[in-house]
């Protein structure tokens, strides 16, 4: 089965590509008392941790998938690595980290296809293909970091990014691929 035909398959490529940095890999909501929780949001390049209820840690806090120790001006930690002290959380965001960079990849290659479609069209790889290759790997480990996270915390980390991102790149490489005459 066919999802998407030849000519569009260039242009849902780019706008997969580019939509799955605004899908979070996993949302994941932990009540840690009565008094206190944790919502997790992780999207491919960043995570955005709420903490509700505690007054020393309350407020948001925004971290990359990058080791420690990054931080900024303030002091602040920027990596998403550097809240963690649990070696199994630690080597889930080393997962992610690696989906983030086969992510960038797909992005690198989503601009170049962008600007210059005709150049791209002409690689050894189909652009969609690699597109889709790309975004399925990225799910993988995606998919991944989030059976990492599991136990570690209450509540249940919800892999809403990791399938879809994983769909789009099997619909990527299932795309209808026409051989232009020349």
């Amino acid at each position: 089965m066919v999802w998407v035909r030849s000519e569009y398959a260039g242009e849902l490529a780019v706008l997969t590509t580019w939509f799955t940095a605004l899908v979070p890999w996993n949302i994941h909501y932990a009540p840690l008392s009565d008094a206190a929780s944790v919502l997790w949001v992780r999207f491919p390049l960043l995570q955005v941790r709420y903490v509700f209820g505690l007054e020393l840690l309350r407020g948001t806090q925004v971290g990359l998938p990058v080791p420690p120790p990054l931080v900024d001006s303030t002091g602040f930690v920027v990596s998403a690595m550097g809240f963690q002290d649990n070696a199994q959380l630690t080597t889930a965001y080393e997962i992610w980290a690696v989906g983030a960079l086969v992510y960038l990849l797909a992005l690198g290659v989503s601009i170049a296809y962008y600007r210059d479609e005709e150049r791209v069209e002409g690689w050894a790889l189909d652009p969609v293909r690699l597109l889709g290759g790309l975004l399925l790997l990225a799910a993988g480990a995606f998919g991944a970091a989030t059976a990492f996270t599991y136990g570690q915390f209450p509540g249940v980390p919800i892999p809403l990014g990791a399938i879809l991102v994983g769909l789009f790149g099997l619909v990527l490489l299932t795309a209808e691929r026409r051989a232009e005459a020349g």
